[in-house]
């Protein structure tokens, strides 16, 4: 599956999605695209989105795009917060499909 990690998700989580063929937006060359213009553009080539931003899936349309969007919805941004979800974020990407929208929560 091909994952992008947006912008506001701590890069070195790609390492514990080794199993996946994952990028980073700057990879990827989307850095500093609004979110429109960056689902649109990683519609295109990426299968996720993973992302932080609560808000992404009440701004844009994501059922008409190619793309799924996984947000995790942790305490913060940094790879010590984030690290703790990948059991879950790997559990997710198993079902998700194109244009949903899964959030990724502690138990």
């Amino acid at each position: 599956m091909k994952l992008l990690l947006d912008e506001c998700v701590a890069r070195d989580l790609k390492k514990d999605l080794a199993a996946h063929d994952v990028n980073t937006v700057t990879e990827a060359g989307y850095q500093g695209m609004k979110n429109g213009a960056l689902l649109r553009a990683a519609a295109t080539q990426y299968d996720v989105l993973i992302t932080v931003d609560r808000n992404l899936a009440f701004q844009q349309n994501i059922r008409s795009l190619q793309i799924a969007i996984l947000i995790i919805v942790a305490g913060g941004i940094t790879y010590d917060d984030l690290k703790s979800f990948t059991p879950r974020i790997l559990e997710a990407l198993v079902g998700i499909r194109p244009g949903e929208v899964v959030s990724v929560t502690r138990t």
